[in-house]
């Protein structure tokens, strides 16, 4: 299965082009709790037909858009910020984050993609650039946690200075132990809950033999987003319609939503037998109508 960390490592991301002023105003804050869609859901449709697929995200229920992939080059799918953010804006939708590559700070300590990551969230009227992994050459000991855990907060400034907020979305290899301990437990304790914000992707949490409520409770008011992403019963390893799955959704909501999750965010990496269009209004209308997202 290519998963968004495969296809991060892969698409490299580079940083060049055209500039786009920022012009558009930053969306207002969710009053409550809304659901989402995370856009690699549909990453095969989107290079062919992105005004069609946004259309289509808002027909299926969905009140805003998580972006991935945008670079200078291409933009988002070969619209510039200005021009995806206006899509967004003509179909109902809104984006709150984003995925952006940010191996280029993290492996070579430099800011070009992270500042040209910035001016399209800003476009577009983010509020969040999301880390969605960390290259795993940095991640070889407890000292390389430690290091990159003070850059999230070296990233974080920068952001918060352009008015952004930084976040990270976790996969499972967080919780390899390595030296007594593992990523994930380094960045909660090394990086400044007021700056570095966690988006939980509970799938890969499920996966890695965690426990989301467990994590809520222990660390209230640190996770903005959730990702949520089903388990498939019969192959534990790919994904399947929110509440076809074995996650049990309908426990974890609640406690995410105690915790100070604003964002619920369904990804869908895979589809068995089911058309996508199908399957993400499925997926919209049980959030929306047994979650109660």
């Amino acid at each position: 299965m290519t998963t968004r960390r495969t296809f991060i490592a892969q698409a490299g991301l580079a940083a060049a082009g055209m500039l786009a002023a920022p012009t558009l105003l930053k969306a207002t804050a969710p009053v409550g709790h809304i659901a989402g869609l995370q856009l690699y859901s549909l990453r095969d449709q989107l290079p062919k037909d992105v005004k069609g697929v946004i259309a289509k995200v808002a027909k299926a229920g969905y009140k805003e858009v998580e972006t991935f992939g945008y670079s200078k080059k291409v933009g988002f799918w070969g619209l510039d910020a200005k021009e995806f953010g206006s899509l967004l804006k003509s179909n109902g939708l809104t984006t709150a984050s984003g995925h952006y590559g940010l191996n280029q700070f993290f492996v070579e300590g430099k800011t070009d993609d992270l500042n040209s990551y910035i001016e399209a969230a800003n476009i577009t009227g983010q509020t969040y650039v999301i880390v969605p992994s960390i290259d795993e050459s940095v991640l070889k000991s407890a000292d390389d946690f430690k290091k990159v855990a003070e850059n999230l907060n070296k990233a974080a400034k920068i952001c918060k200075k352009s008015g952004l907020k930084l976040g990270y979305h976790n996969h499972n290899f967080e919780w390899k132990p390595i030296d007594g301990t593992t990523f994930y437990d380094t960045i909660l304790k090394n990086t400044d809950p007021k700056l570095v914000h966690m988006e939980m992707d509970i799938f890969w949490v499920v996966r890695a033999g965690q426990d989301p409520v467990k994590i809520f409770e222990k660390h209230p008011g640190r996770f903005a987003l959730v990702h949520i992403k089903d388990r498939d019963k019969k192959n534990p390893d790919i994904n399947t319609e929110i509440g076809k799955g074995s996650i049990d959704f309908k426990t974890i909501i609640p406690k995410a939503k105690a915790a100070g999750v604003n964002h619920f965010i369904m990804e869908q990496e895979n589809y068995i037998n089911i058309d996508p269009y199908v399957s993400i209004t499925e997926s919209a209308a049980y959030i929306k109508n047994v979650l109660h997202v």
